[in-house]
């Protein structure tokens, strides 16, 4: 079993830059492969960033190379560092755990096992 807690979001210009963070507890949280996922208001959640077990991250392509992922096993917790935030960043922000790859090849796992709360995200123009 993992719990999940997301902090950090907020309100923001176009431009700035906020960091996620998810706070994870259960004993196979070293060993799991874990994401973040964000869902705008009439849209389906999507994959934003994921990060393996040996280290390996992967971003979906309306991310790469403004958001970064990166996690902290002494403290059990995953980032999601996010710049230059454009205003079709505004979602709500999932972190996402499971004991499988989350992500083969370009497409994104739809049966993730452990979901944090989410954290609100604004981006305003």
């Amino acid at each position: 079993q993992v719990q999940l807690v997301e902090s950090g979001g907020g309100s923001v210009q176009a431009g700035g830059s906020l960091r996620l963070s998810c706070a994870a507890s259960g004993d196979t949280y070293s060993g799991v492969y874990m994401a973040w996922y964000r869902q705008a208001p009439g849209k389906e959640r999507e994959g934003v960033a994921t990060i393996e077990p040996d280290g390996y991250t992967a971003y979906a392509d309306s991310v790469k190379g403004r958001f970064t992922i990166s996690k902290d096993n002494a403290v059990n917790t995953l980032y999601l560092q996010m710049n230059t935030l454009k205003p079709e960043d505004t979602a709500m922000y999932y972190c996402a755990a499971d004991p499988m790859r989350i992500r083969y090849g370009s497409a994104w796992s739809t049966s993730i096992r452990y979901w944090g709360q989410g954290t609100q995200v604004t981006v305003s123009s």
